[in-house]
């Protein structure tokens, strides 16, 4: 197959597409991605790519070319430059390709405009498009505190029935993902396909862990709204009796700066910032974790999620302890991995940790996710998956 990828975020970024897209090509097929300027998750281009440097690589077979993109920095009039500057930019340059692709495939996270030149393409030349979206979209729009009922949701709610819609098949990394399509866009169940994530192959099952004295929580990931770690910082304040735990927070984005002044307002101790690391040095910190955290907003459709990180935690074997509502609980419960409190509930999230640090068996909750990742989550059941789609979609 001759593959055109449209999505914003490719590497050097921190984004799991790059894998999927090396993996497409050892399987023979060709792969064209069109993505943005490199500035994500700071919101600033990174400096090799300033200038108009690099816009056309090859990388591992996988030929690259970015369009134009504002980086979204850190406040609102950057990030709407920079929701509308790549997705104008990739549509005028992809409806000027001279090459004949057999199918198309978006990557859709946020914004979710990022879709429109793999629309654009296959409508001018009559190419079917495969969408796999990892973000919910107007939803997610509820994470940064936009109301439904605001004019700003609404416009982005109209965009985003109008660009889904003109699907031909769309993968979800959720499975109550499905309902939301049918509920809020009238898109019929089959042409929506549940696809999870799976875990970079640098997660697997951890080595023994060091013995420090201390019991390590470890999140790993981004730093959001949605991620909603001020209930970590509650809970760890609540906890502060628990002279030998530590909170672990390892990730950078929109709200590092102020969790790292409210730690400092609530003198907490026991809780460390480690900021970004470079992918290759995450496995040492999943193996100085006796257990990993994920938390979200109470959010009802944010919640509908399953952020790829909880199936990195499962592939390295370690319990997981959650605050969340939605699909988080249910895969925690069914696999029998950790513990749960609801959304942004520090009392309920510190009872979940209190019963994990009670809890006389916790190397079998590590076995549990690693089982349960073997079972449902594994890269090789992904690729299957979507290079048979991929195939089935082929004009």
């Amino acid at each position: 197959m001759k593959i055109l990828v449209v999505c914003q975020h490719y590497w050097p970024e921190p984004y799991p597409l790059e894998d999927t897209c090396e993996e497409l090509v050892k399987r023979g097929h060709t792969v064209h991605v069109v993505t943005g300027v490199p500035n994500y998750p700071m919101g600033y281009i990174y400096n090799e790519y300033r200038r108009g440097r690099n816009r056309s690589q090859v990388r591992n077979g996988v030929k690259i070319t970015r369009t134009f993109t504002i980086g979204r920095r850190q406040n609102l009039v950057f990030r709407l430059l920079n929701y509308f500057s790549y997705p104008i930019s990739s549509t005028l340059h992809v409806l000027g390709l001279k090459e004949d692709f057999d199918v198309v495939y978006t990557n859709q996270t946020s914004p979710v405009m990022m879709v429109n030149a793999a629309l654009a393409y296959g409508k001018k030349h009559g190419k079917k498009t495969v969408l796999y979206c990892m973000d919910l979209w107007p939803a997610s729009l509820a994470a940064g505190g936009v109301k439904e009922s605001s004019p700003i949701y609404k416009v982005f709610g109209w965009i985003s029935r109008k660009l889904y819609r003109k699907a031909d098949k769309i993968l979800v990394t959720s499975r109550m993902f499905t309902e939301y399509f049918e509920d809020q866009f009238g898109i019929s169940g089959d042409r929506v396909e549940y696809l999870p994530q799976y875990a970079d192959s640098l997660f697997g099952v951890q080595p023994a862990r060091e013995e420090d004295g201390f019991v390590n929580l470890v999140f790993a990931g981004n730093v959001g709204a949605a991620q909603s770690l001020g209930t970590v910082l509650e809970a760890a304040k609540l906890l502060e009796h628990r002279r030998n735990l530590r909170w672990h927070i390892v990730g950078d984005g929109s709200e590092l700066e102020n969790l790292k002044k409210l730690a400092s307002d609530m003198r907490l101790e026991n809780v460390i910032f480690h900021g970004r690391k470079p992918l290759e040095e995450m496995p040492k910190y999943y193996a100085m974790a006796d257990a990993m955290i994920v938390t979200l907003t109470a959010d009802p459709f944010i919640s509908m999620t399953l952020p790829g990180k909880v199936q990195t935690y499962m592939a390295a074997g370690k319990p997981i302890v959650a605050a969340a509502i939605g699909e988080i609980p249910n895969v925690i419960r069914d696999s029998g991995c950790g513990f749960c409190a609801k959304a942004e509930d520090a009392r309920g999230f510190a009872g979940a940790v209190e019963q994990f640090l009670d809890c006389e068996n916790k190397e079998q909750l590590g076995r549990n996710a690693r089982q349960f990742y073997l079972e449902h989550f594994t890269r090789d059941m992904f690729m299957d998956h979507l290079e048979s789609v991929l195939k089935e979609h082929c004009t």
